[in-house]
């Protein structure tokens, strides 16, 4: 694996207050910058082309397969009869055809067109290679042993299954240069150990643009306003807004900005890491120190589509005896789902005026608080210039529209698991309150 060296760290401090009404021109003279690299400052070492946490673990069951996409892109996730995890191209060499509708047998995935099972054992000695053993029927073996499975690198890691995405799928995973290290996605390098965290995980699913919503989930300020009255934290509402001192940090791993209260003896409030291409990491309080941190992976399925794994540490109410009998994981579901359905209308608006071309840099004025966004648009545009993710699998108005037509799993905009959730609650609250008159019945 070659990876790309790490330009050294640069950070920037100034004073920032949610009365500032001037653009971020204004705003520079209260900055005061360390910079001891030549590189441009928009440069991290990862662009939009590189390691993307795609699901959880518990997503990708023994038997099952995962169909999503990535940049238009059609792929499936599936474990092998040796349980590894493989990501490929959702279409069979054969005649064109997607494994929708196919099956696993003994970890080889079947085409539902004509039958043909792809493994990467049989005569085949590169396991890196997923090739084909059989096809219509025994006279084609020897045809079938020609075709193989497109895929990427697949790796699972803390809970998570990566992909290695570059566009461009091949037959031979020994043929991809690895220009990024997964390493660099990895919490535990920036300050939090997992092990000392318990939990919670959903995921959700947004018609709009993918970096809109990375963009919104590292502006830390807007929660005040519209999450105020979800979020289940007394420093967080309408009437509690403050002024904080903001401190940036940048390094070819990532951007960091650290929001302190402006009097020492609060501290700091929160700490926003952005692990690109797709991660944002928060963390309430310092890294070391946090009760609970937000791991959020964005993933550009298609055009005005997009997933999100949300994943919510915490290092209170590990005890799942307790936290099960508190209902705690439907609780906190229901958050979550409110929190993404309040930020829908405007992703919504943001990328319908992005597309129309409201957004220009003389219609929307940043403020200082908005550095950090700043800084993430530097790195977004200069990306998609270079790497033209969408370019690679292009649609038009006359594509087939099969992926598209297929529909969203999760809330937001599938409301289906927010009812589910809602009826859980309900009726686990019912048999609680059932138990114990059950048991006075059976005294009296």
């Amino acid at each position: 694996m070659s990876e790309k060296s790490i330009a050294p760290t640069k950070s920037l401090n100034w004073q920032s207050d949610h009365s500032v009404n001037n653009s971020i021109e204004g705003n520079l003279s209260g900055i005061t910058e360390e910079n001891t690299s030549t590189k441009p400052a928009n440069q991290l070492g990862s662009g939009l082309l590189g390691w993307y946490a795609i699901c959880s673990t518990e997503s990708l069951e023994d038997g099952n397969l995962y169909f999503f996409s990535m940049y238009n892109e059609p792929l499936v996730l599936y474990r092998d009869k040796d349980s590894r995890a493989r990501c490929i191209k959702d279409m069979c060499p054969h005649r064109g055809a997607s494994f929708q509708g196919g099956v696993l047998k003994e970890g080889e995935i079947v085409c539902p067109y004509h039958g043909g099972r792809f493994s990467a054992d049989g005569d085949c000695t590169n396991l890196d290679r997923i090739t084909c053993q059989h096809i219509v029927d025994s006279n084609y073996n020897n045809y079938a042993k020609k075709i193989h499975l497109y895929q990427y690198p697949c790796v699972e890691k803390n809970g998570y299954l990566y992909i290695y995405y570059t566009g461009r799928a091949k037959t031979n995973l020994q043929d991809f240069e690895i220009k990024s290290s997964l390493d660099n996605l990895d919490p535990e390098n920036y300050g939090f150990k997992t092990d000392e965290y318990a939990y919670e995980e959903v995921c959700v699913d947004f018609k709009c643009d993918w970096a809109r919503i990375i963009e919104n989930h590292l502006d830390i300020l807007h929660i005040f306003w519209i999450h105020g009255d979800t979020i289940p934290d007394k420093d967080v509402n309408k009437e509690v807004i403050t002024s904080f001192n903001q401190k940036i940090k940048r390094d070819g791993r990532h951007i960091e900005s650290k929001y302190n209260y402006k009097s020492k003896d609060l501290g700091e409030f929160i700490t926003l890491k952005f692990l690109p291409p797709g991660r944002v990491c928060i963390y309430k309080g310092t890294p070391e120190t946090a009760r609970y941190i937000q791991v959020l992976d964005h993933i550009p399925l298609a055009k005005n589509r997009a997933r999100v794994i949300v994943r919510h540490y915490r290092k209170f109410l590990k005890n799942k005896l307790l936290t099960n009998l508190v209902l705690f994981k439907q609780l906190q579901h229901r958050i979550y789902y409110r929190i993404f359905s309040e930020d829908y209308l405007v992703l919504k608006t943001q990328t319908f005026n992005e597309q129309m071309g409201y957004i220009q840099k003389d219609n929307v004025k940043l403020l200082g608080e908005d550095k950090m966004i700043q800084y993430y648009w530097d790195w977004y545009k200069s990306s998609l210039n270079k790497d033209r993710p969408w370019e690679l699998h292009p649609t038009t108005e006359n594509t087939n529209s099969i992926y598209l037509d297929k529909p969203m799993d999760y809330p937001p905009e599938n409301t289906k698991l927010v009812d589910t959730n809602n009826r859980s609650i309900i009726l686990n609250l019912l048999l609680r309150l059932l138990f114990p008159i059950g048991l006075i019945v059976l005294v009296l």
